[in-house]
């Protein structure tokens, strides 16, 4: 049976799990990396510890299978990163040592990281990030779980929301622009942003 409920810190390894098993294209991206921990590092953690308000995860009897991580502004989470999340991942990634390309790109980015321009966080400051393991695709989780994070974006008076979604991957696409997300720019690694505005 499916349960949802607000993760505690003790959950970070399992959301970082089901990141890494999820990373790459919706697929298990487990293959492409020595090191599991660094696409949780971008696309869980820092949310999740940002704000606790703006997460869910949903769980069976086996476990964590699924989360959504959200904020309602992303300028503020930028620089809070900066501050408070990045700091200690420089330190346990220095830039300068060996690792295969895929978790190059990643530690160059925990010390660039890219700054979302104003022309997204304007019209749609709020971003999230929703992950499910293939089992519990297909069930309306997702949409539940986007749904009840806008109406708290919405109180938190966010105007709308973005999120980028790599464009291979065809069901993630669907689904998104279902929901009424719709193409507002394309990343410089071809990736997507789809937003859809609030209130």
């Amino acid at each position: 049976m499916m349960r949802f409920r607000q993760p505690s810190p003790a959950d970070l390894p399992a959301l970082y799990r089901v990141c890494l098993q999820t990373g790459d294209a919706g697929s298990d991206a487990t293959a492409r990396h020595d090191d599991p921990d660094l696409l949780g590092h971008h696309w869980a953690g820092p949310q999740a510890v940002h704000d606790p308000a703006m997460r869910e995860v949903d769980e069976d009897d086996a476990g964590v299978v699924g989360y959504l991580v959200g904020v309602a502004s992303t300028s503020d989470f930028e620089e809070w990163c900066e501050g408070e999340w990045w700091p200690a991942r420089r330190e346990r990634y220095r830039l300068g040592v060996e690792r295969r390309e895929a978790d190059a790109e990643l530690v160059r980015s925990i010390h660039r990281p890219d700054r979302t321009p104003p022309t997204i966080t304007g019209p749609f400051p709020a971003h999230f990030h929703v992950n499910l393991q293939p089992r519990t695709q297909g069930q309306g989780i997702g949409r539940m779980l986007i749904e009840r994070l806008l109406e708290r974006l919405e109180q938190r008076g966010a105007t709308g929301v973005h999120l980028g979604v790599d464009a291979s991957n065809a069901r993630a696409m669907g689904f998104y622009r279902h929901l009424g997300l719709t193409e507002v720019a394309v990343e410089d690694d071809g990736g997507l942003i789809l937003g859809q505005r609030l209130g």
